[in-house]
C-alpha cells in the first residue's frame, strides 16, 4: 500500500467514525433534555443494536454479492446523513426512535464495508490495517474534543442539544461523496449463494460442544448487558454531577483504549487467555463502583478512573475474546465464529442492556432526580456475578499459553 492509498484509507476511517461519535455518546444527554424517561433512552440505544443483528444479512447478502463496497457506501452515508439531520428537528418520542433505527440501518454495515475497502487495497492486511484503523478511534475522539471546544466558547449546553446530531449529519454527507471517490472495490461474493446460516455464523455453533468455549459465549453474552449502561448513561450522568465538557474528557477512555491494544500483546504473554478475559470484566465491576461513588469534589478520582478504565474493559475481554475464537475456531470457519461472537455480543447482549438500563434508570428516579449510585452498583454486581461464573465454570487446559498478537477491534466502544 502506497502513501497516498494510505491517506485515504486513513481519512474514510477517520470520517467513519467521527460520525459515530460525533452523536452516540450525548444521544442519551439530549434525549433526557428534550423530555425522554430512561427506558425511551434505552429503547433509543437499542436501535443501534437492532441494526448491529441486522446489517449482516444487508452487507452478506447484498452488498458483497452485487455492489461494489465504496458506492454502496457513497449511498448509505449520503441517506444517513438526510435521516439524522431530520432526527435532529424532531422531539416525538416514536418518530425519533423510528429514525434512528433508519439511521442505525444506513450506517451499521458501512462497519464492514470500510474494511472491505481496507482490506482490498492492502498487500499485508496484518501489518497495514493497524495502522488504518487507528484512524477511527481518533476520528471518534476529535468528534468529542469538538464538543468539548463548542461548549468551552460557544454553547454550554451544546451536550443537550440537538447540535452533535446535526454535526454527524453534515460529517456522513461529507463522507458519502468522499466515498464515490474511493479505490474500487467490487463486490467480492458474485454469483456464490449466501444463506442465513451463514450470516449468523451457525457453522460456529458447532464449537460450543466443548465446554469452555460454551462458558466463553455465554459469558460474552452476559458482561455485554452490563456494558450497555455505560454507552446510554455515562454522559447524562456526568452530566447530571455537573462535570463541565463531559463528551470531551470521555475520549479518555478512547485514548485509553489505545495504550491498552499496544500493551495487549505484553499482558496476554504473561496472563494468558484467561486471566486476562477476568481481568477484563472484572474492570468493569471497578468501573462502575467508582462511578456509584465519585463525585466532583474529593471522588473526582474515580470519575477519571472510571472512564479510564474503558481500556482495560474493553480491550482485555472483547479483544482477547476474537483473539481466542480464532484460535478455538479450525480455519474454514473462523470468519463465522467471529461472526456469531460479533452477534452475540453487539447485537444480542448489548440490545439486552440497552433495553434493561433504560428500566433500571426509571426505576431509580424519583421527582426527576436520579439515584445514580445505586443505577450503577447494579451493573457492578451484575458484572461480579458474570465474573464468578466463569472462574468457577471456565476451564480451558490452552488458556494458558502464549496468544498471538490482537487483532484490531472491528468497532468503536
Amino acid at each position: 500500500m502506497d502513501s497516498k492509498t494510505y491517506l485515504r484509507l486513513s481519512l474514510m476511517m477517520f470520517l467513519a467514525f467521527f460520525v459515530w461519535g460525533a452523536w452516540f455518546v450525548t444521544l442519551g444527554t439530549h434525549l433526557g433534555s428534550i423530555g425522554f424517561s430512561g427506558s425511551q433512552i434505552g429503547n433509543a440505544y437499542l436501535m443501534n443494536n437492532i441494526a448491529a443483528i441486522i446489517s449482516p444479512f444487508f452487507v452478506g447478502m447484498i452488498a458483497d454479492r452485487y455492489f461494489a463496497s465504496q458506492k454502496v457506501m457513497g449511498f448509505l452515508y449520503l441517506l444517513g446523513g438526510a435521516v439524522m439531520h431530520f432526527a435532529s428537528t424532531t422531539t416525538a418520542v416514536g418518530p425519533l426512535i423510528l429514525m434512528l433505527l433508519i439511521y442505525n440501518l444506513t450506517y451499521m454495515p458501512t462497519l464492514a464495508l470500510i474494511n472491505a475497502v481496507s482490506f482490498h487495497q492492502m498487500k499485508s492486511p496484518e501489518k497495514e490495517f493497524p495502522r488504518v484503523r487507528v484512524w477511527g478511534t481518533i476520528g471518534w475522539i476529535v468528534a468529542g474534543l469538538t464538543i468539548w471546544f463548542v461548549q468551552s466558547h460557544y454553547l454550554p449546553d451544546v451536550e443537550k442539544s440537538e447540535l452533535p446530531m446535526k454535526m454527524a449529519g453534515i460529517a456522513s454527507v461529507l463522507l458519502g461523496l468522499y466515498s464515490f471517490t474511493l479505490p474500487s472495490t467490487p463486490p467480492q461474493n458474485v454469483g456464490k449463494e449466501i444463506t442465513f446460516g451463514e450470516v449468523l455464523g451457525v457453522k460456529a455453533l458447532r464449537l460450543m460442544k466443548e465446554r469452555s468455549f460454551l462458558i466463553f459465549v455465554i459469558c460474552s453474552l452476559l458482561i455485554s448487558i452490563p456494558l450497555a449502561f455505560y454507552y446510554s448513561f455515562a454522559n447524562p450522568f456526568l452530566n447530571d454531577l455537573g462535570m463541565e465538557g463531559a463528551a470531551g474528557k470521555q475520549t479518555l477512555g478512547q485514548m485509553s483504549e489505545v495504550a491498552f491494544m499496544v500493551l495487549m500483546p505484553w499482558f496476554l504473554v504473561r496472563l494468558g487467555v484467561k486471566k486476562t478475559l477476568l481481568v477484563g470484566m472484572l474492570a468493569w465491576v471497578v468501573r462502575y463502583a467508582f462511578f456509584a461513588n465519585g463525585n466532583l469534589g474529593s471522588g473526582m478520582w474515580m470519575l477519571y478512573a472510571g472512564i479510564l478504565l474503558h481500556g482495560i474493559c474493553y480491550d482485555f475481554f472483547f479483544v482477547t475474546g476474537q483473539i481466542y475464537t480464532d484460535r478455538k475456531a479450525p480455519k474454514e470457519i473462523r470468519a463465522s465464529a467471529q461472526g456469531f461472537i460479533a452477534l452475540i455480543t453487539y447485537g444480542v447482549g448489548l440490545g439486552i442492556g440497552s433495553a434493561l438500563s433504560g428500566n433500571i434508570v426509571d426505576a431509580f428516579t424519583v421527582n426527576g432526580l436520579k439515584d445514580w449510585r445505586m443505577i450503577w452498583y447494579i451493573p457492578a454486581g451484575f458484572a461480579a456475578l458474570v465474573a464468578l461464573l466463569f472462574v468457577l465454570l471456565f476451564k480451558d487446559s490452552k488458556s494458558t499459553e502464549p496468544a498471538p498478537e490482537p487483532r484490531p477491534a472491528m468497532e468503536e466502544a
